[in-house]
């Protein structure tokens, strides 16, 4: 077996060599304890890269997603700055596949030598979906990316992860009224740093204008949040169709960024969600040396066993695999 370079290969992907950096991806998304090896190995040896600026990015169906990234980042790649795509679908775990797998939908932008899209593939659990996806942000942060663009999958389970690993967190909505409205819930609504209603053009233009209002009326009703300063967080029209909005979305980001950087809300965001990741890799650990355990797998068999036939509640199997392991602690 060829043994793979990590020192030549985290110079490559600080010099910015594209398929490096896919290399070095694949390679953190590995399951092969080997390839988890060199993975860390790799990642110590690129240390801290330069900050760039994460962006979380959700949206509901249809919003015009890839149409939006795909614009935004192209103005952004056209006033010289360096754009990285990832892709977290965490919701796709039986097909395996990813909302960006097919780059035709971003043919543009994927052709630009100052943009790399990647997506991320779902796994089985969505803590190593995002965990993975982490250290992808970190590889493009020391390939020399300004900006990293981390998408996720419809309104739901997905956004409270990419809140751990983003430095700020925009919501897509399409226009829409009544019942559509009402069906973005509560909690998204408090997480986004800025609402953007897509599709203001041609006949939509109106209505994404009514809609917009209401969401920054929705807004101030929001209890204020310590990190932000006022006026935000708030909602803006945009149309990737027609590229207007996209650079008043991009001056209130970077306004909301600095801000952020001068009162010491950046740094202490950042630290933040390092510990989080720390927290997260030993809980995943731990599971995965109890999965591999010889006797505990043996009692989680014999436990599963009685669940199915209903001789044992979920909850008492899982204190009965549990109890050796608190007993051998003393």
């Amino acid at each position: 077996m060829k043994t793979l370079d990590i020192p030549a290969l985290a110079e490559q992907v600080r010099a910015g060599d594209r398929r490096a950096l896919a290399r070095a991806i694949t390679l953190v998304e590995s399951g092969r304890a080997d390839h988890r090896a060199d993975a860390l190995a790799l990642l110590e040896a690129l240390g801290t890269g330069r900050q760039a600026l994460r962006i979380g990015l959700s949206g509901t169906p249809g919003v015009g997603k890839s149409t939006f990234i795909e614009r935004f980042g192209l103005m952004l790649t056209g006033q010289g700055l360096r754009v990285a795509v990832l892709a977290v679908d965490p919701s796709s775990a039986r097909s395996g596949g990813s909302i960006l797998g097919d780059k035709t939908r971003m043919e543009q932008l994927a052709r630009d030598p100052n943009a790399f899209i990647r997506p991320s593939p779902s796994q089985t659990q969505l803590g190593g979906v995002a965990r993975r996806s982490r250290e992808a942000v970190a590889l493009c942060e020391a390939a020399g990316f300004d900006v990293v663009l981390i998408e996720t999958v419809g309104v739901g389970q997905s956004e409270t992860v990419v809140a751990h690993m983003a430095d700020l967190f925009v919501l897509l909505l399409a226009p829409a009224g009544g019942d559509e409205l009402q069906g973005v819930k509560r909690g998204i609504m408090e997480m986004a740093d800025l609402i953007l209603v897509n599709k203001a053009d041609g006949a939509l233009k109106e209505q994404a204008t009514r809609t917009c209002a209401d969401y920054a009326g929705a807004l101030r009703l929001l209890r204020k949040r310590e990190h932000d300063p006022d006026g935000f967080p708030k909602a803006l029209t945009v149309s990737a169709l027609e590229d207007t909005g996209l650079e008043a979305a991009w001056a209130e980001m970077q306004a909301l960024a600095d801000w952020r950087k001068d009162q010491g809300i950046w740094a202490a965001t950042r630290k933040a969600q390092a510990s989080y990741w720390f927290a997260e890799d030993v809980r995943q650990g731990l599971l995965r040396w109890l999965q591999d355990d010889i006797d505990t797998k043996a009692r989680m068999q014999a436990a599963e066993a009685q669940v199915r036939d209903g001789t044992l509640s979920p909850a008492a199997a899982a204190a009965a695999v549990l109890a050796p392991l608190r007993e051998a602690k003393g």
